[in-house]
């Protein structure tokens, strides 16, 4: 009966979010308005909110989306999907279009059968957009892949592994990539091996022909239970400077730094906002304000909802703000974010109960 309800909750809400679509979009009324520090008011106003698409997907789950812009208000969403994770004909899919009018689902990219993770796209300072993905039956040993599109997305150049021959993963693991101020290319790794979860950084000084991983980072596992850190979000604060936030099993999301374009990094600590264990993702507004979107629940594969935005004015020191932009209850699933920060706005999407890709934009003011 239970299961029942389920279905018939998430019927309705793909109608009410198809009626939505229809006439142009989600609602853009809802404001949130929380107090900063200095005790001025901040204001999240929800301007989209979405499903990429509806109950008649071409596969049974999908997750793990990733979103770029393509100027006039147009975006390009990947994910994976197929019968579920970890299966063969798990492949990676892709939409692109607007609030209210998004193409078909389309599957982009099948290597060989075995299944695909994790795709990332990158647009790139050479007008291409990159996509990355891994491919292999287990993490432990999956290769990154990547290709590219000249045009939005229509075509797409073949795919290719990124670093041939290696296993366990390269370049850019599940969240965007980052062009630092002098130019370099930085890509936010982790390595899952024997169920031990590590956390390095790729670096290309050519515009991603060659790359080179950073040592892993240090951290204290007596501190850093389970697991440890996989995934991180990576800015850039000031030139030369920057920054990670990870996925953790700890019961915290951690942090590392750098300061010296990304070379070398500080041992991992935890900093007191809760994790999961489960996906984030940051977005630079700019100078010392940041946007963090993730699941505000303090335990080691913990829900995956609420899924709320905390907002930063001191670089991660303190986050003062915190806004929820979706609920859930139950069994939902609201997960593995992808966010950036574009003309004023923030910019997400983000895996709805395994069955769509949920869009959201939102302005944020008073910081």
């Amino acid at each position: 009966m239970k299961n029942s309800r389920k279905l018939i909750c998430y019927a309705f809400f793909s109608l009410i979010i198809s009626l939505n679509s229809a006439c142009g979009g989600g609602d853009k009324s809802e404001v949130v308005t929380e107090k900063t520090e200095s005790n001025q008011e901040a204001t999240l106003t929800t301007e989209e909110y979405e499903h990429i698409f509806g109950e008649d997907r071409p596969f049974a789950q999908c997750h793990a989306s990733t979103i770029t812009g393509l100027g006039d208000g147009n975006y390009l969403s990947a994910w994976f999907a197929g019968s579920y994770e970890k299966h063969n004909d798990v492949g990676i899919w892709i939409s692109k279009g607007k609030p209210g009018s998004w193409s078909a689902p389309e599957l982009l990219v099948k290597v060989r059968n075995e299944p695909h993770w994790n795709p990332v796209l990158f647009n790139a300072p050479d007008g291409k957009v990159y996509l990355y993905f891994k491919v292999g039956k287990e993490i432990d040993y999956w290769e990154t892949w990547v290709q590219y599109t000249e045009d939005g997305g229509t075509t797409w150049s073949e795919a290719k592994e990124l670093v041939p021959g290696d296993k366990g993963g390269r370049g850019p693991v599940r969240n965007h990539m980052l062009v630092l101020s002098d130019g370099t290319w930085l890509a936010p790794a982790s390595d899952e091996k024997n169920k031990v979860w590590t956390v390095f950084v790729d670096r290309s000084e050519d515009g991603g022909k060659t790359w080179n991983a950073t040592d892993k980072l240090a951290m204290d596992r007596t501190v850093i239970t389970e697991e440890g850190v996989i995934q991180p979000a990576l800015w850039e604060s000031k030139p030369g400077h920057v920054h990670m936030l990870m996925r953790s099993s700890s019961g915290n999301i951690c942090r590392s730094d750098s300061e010296d374009y990304g070379k070398t990094w500080s041992e991992v600590t935890e900093i007191d906002l809760p994790n999961n264990n489960s996906g984030i993702d940051v977005a630079h507004i700019e100078g010392e304000k940041i946007a963090l979107i993730y699941n505000p629940v303090a335990e080691n594969w913990g829900d995956r909802f609420p899924i709320s935005i905390a907002v930063s004015e001191d670089n991660g020191k303190t986050w003062p703000l915190k806004f929820e932009i979706e609920n859930g209850d139950g069994e939902d699933e609201l997960s593995y974010p992808a966010m950036f920060y574009e003309d004023g706005h923030l910019v997400a999407c983000y895996t709805w109960n395994r069955q769509t890709v949920a869009f959201w934009k939102g302005k944020l003011e008073g910081i």
